[in-house]
């Protein structure tokens, strides 16, 4: 596939048909008639028509006015609508309710619509369609609502075999197309992942099928409709898919979530238990909680505590254990004492915060020695991402749907890492026999700016690099890389702001920066524990503004 430029006019509907022939390609025996039908027949239209259907399709809604598709790389419009307009794939004669003219036409031109049936036609839009729809007026087309417009409305009406094929290509339906057609792709670089039928995550109709209605599901959802309802709609939606679960598992959390809105608090409490979703088990003792089930909060809380899944459970229950307790009548647990770690306090001249706290902190402890460099989340991801990159970009299956994608789409799932186990093992073995700082390099020289979810190429210099691997023991990037393993989408941030090096003693500093009034967050908090656990150097830096003497 090759990547355009958006210096082409055009790039969008260039993008947009490679997305077509790699979906063409990549699920060939997956496609129903009217998708190969659809494919084929845009193939063979001229490209002005290519373009407005694109741009057609890359607007929201189904939807528009004649005089909002005027664009300069295509020409005149009404031809490029001809050949669509023959196909069936728009149309301008559709029933349009009330509510859907209301969205497409203005307030000046309802009011010229409905000049004899208005009462006050000086009200407010929503007033206006307030006063119609006493009228019940059924649904009929454009033309027979407003014969007199100058303009027309476009009906696009292959918008669900169009989220289909979207499906297929970004595996997933949050992404709009514009996030790939409108992309720079000339500007971009990817990593070359092998794509075999065994790495996809669909493999049968049905499967396809069934991803649709998950998504319907949660449409469903936002649009307000009852955790009831969708609940006995997902009971038929059942997949041993792996990357299938997952999905029906976030959509049975978001229904948690909107059972807790509404205080069904026994229904919450039903789909959390049927969910995977890391934060569910949580979610299930906070609605005990909030529904005044005190004992068997405290119960359900001592039982996870006793065998936590995640970094995120361990602190919320630190949190709740306490709290339960005085509600059933027990003593106040002792207080927790916080994280020690060696202290910084800092009075620096206040022109210096024109320069930003970390960077000012940085410049005041480069001038007492050691090499500083502001990296907070940057050093150790990248380190990390160029260590293990053969096992972040393996082909295993539902990870890639795209030549253009810059990360695994099971990044954040629970099994990332398990699924990789044999992968990561390989590359995290290097830190034990001292074949990383090698491995690090050649990665480094290799993958120079290609896409990553982790390595950060524009701060990432040679010397940072080396002074780094000469600085940063193996152990310790060890025991920070298992770390993120164990939870990528929280650890991945909250990592300390500045790293001071001593090349020369082979020795390092990492160094979380305050400004006055600025506390540390709950992902900073475990980045310190976690480092006052395993031995990692690690301050805390306060710093307040000095004034200018008068």
């Amino acid at each position: 596939m090759i990547a355009h430029s958006v210096d082409d006019p055009l790039y969008y509907l260039h993008n947009f048909r490679q997305v077509l022939a790699w979906v063409a390609l990549r699920y060939a025996d997956l496609l129903d008639d009217h998708e190969q039908a659809f494919i084929s027949a845009f193939e063979q239209l001229q490209q002005p028509a290519q373009a407005l259907l694109v741009r057609m399709v890359m607007r929201k809604g189904e939807l528009f006015r004649s005089d909002k598709l005027n664009y300069v790389e295509i020409g005149d419009s009404h031809c490029a609508l001809r050949p669509l307009t023959a196909l069936g794939w728009v149309s301008t004669q559709a029933p349009l309710s009330l509510e859907q003219l209301f969205s497409v036409l203005r307030k000046e031109e309802l009011v010229q619509c409905f000049a004899g049936q208005l009462s006050r036609p000086r009200a407010a839009k929503p007033d206006l369609l307030a006063q119609l729809q006493a009228l019940s007026l059924p649904p009929r087309p454009f033309a027979q609502w407003f014969a007199d417009s100058p303009v027309q409305i476009i009906h696009w009406r292959l918008q669900p075999l169009c989220d289909r094929l979207r499906l297929l290509f970004f595996g997933n339906l949050y992404q709009d197309w514009s996030d790939f057609v409108l992309a720079d792709l000339g500007m971009l670089r990817f990593e070359k992942v092998p794509f075999s039928d065994d790495s996809r995550a669909l493999r049968q109709r049905a499967e396809i099928d069934l991803a649709m209605a998950l998504h319907q599901c949660a449409e469903r959802l936002e649009q307000g409709e009852a955790p009831a309802l969708l609940l006995a709609t997902l009971e038929g939606l059942h997949s041993d898919n792996p990357w299938l679960a997952r999905r029906r598992s976030r959509v049975l959390f978001s229904i948690g979530q909107q059972c807790e809105r509404l205080a069904e608090w026994d229904l919450a409490l039903k789909v959390y238990g049927q969910s995977r979703h890391p934060e569910a088990r949580i979610r299930q003792v906070r609605v005990l909680e909030r529904s005044e089930q005190w004992a068997q909060a405290k119960r359900l809380a001592e039982q996870m505590a006793a065998a936590p899944d995640n970094a995120h459970e361990v602190q919320a229950l630190a949190r709740m254990l306490p709290r339960l307790t005085r509600k059933l009548g027990g003593p106040p647990a002792a207080r927790r004492r916080a994280t020690v770690v060696t202290p910084i306090e800092l009075q620096l001249p206040v022109e210096m915060a024109e320069l930003g706290v970390e960077e000012a902190v940085r410049v005041h402890l480069a001038q007492q020695g050691g090499q500083v460099h502001y990296v907070e989340n940057t050093l150790l991801n990248s380190l990390f991402g160029l260590l293990c990159w053969e096992a972040i970009f393996a082909p295993v299956p539902g990870a890639f749907f795209h030549p253009f994608q810059m990360a695994p789409q099971d990044l954040h799932d629970e099994d990332f890492q398990q699924r990789r186990s044999a992968l990561f093992e390989a590359c995290l073995a290097r830190l034990d026999d001292g074949s990383h700082a090698q491995a690090i390099l050649a990665c480094f020289a290799a993958k120079q700016g290609l896409q990553s979810p982790f390595v950060f190429w524009q701060m990432l210099t040679p010397q940072l690099l080396e002074q780094a691997l000469a600085c940063v023991p193996a152990a310790h990037l060890k025991q920070c890389f298992m770390r993120l393993l164990q939870d990528i989408r929280s650890n991945r941030a909250g990592m300390p702001d500045l790293i001071q090096f001593w090349p020369e003693q082979g020795r390092y500093l990492m160094v979380e920066v305050k400004g006055p009034g600025d506390r540390l967050q709950d992902n900073q908090l475990r980045w310190l524990e976690f480092c006052r656990e395993h031995g990692l150097p690690v301050a805390v830096c306060h710093v307040r503004w000095r004034e200018a003497l008068a």
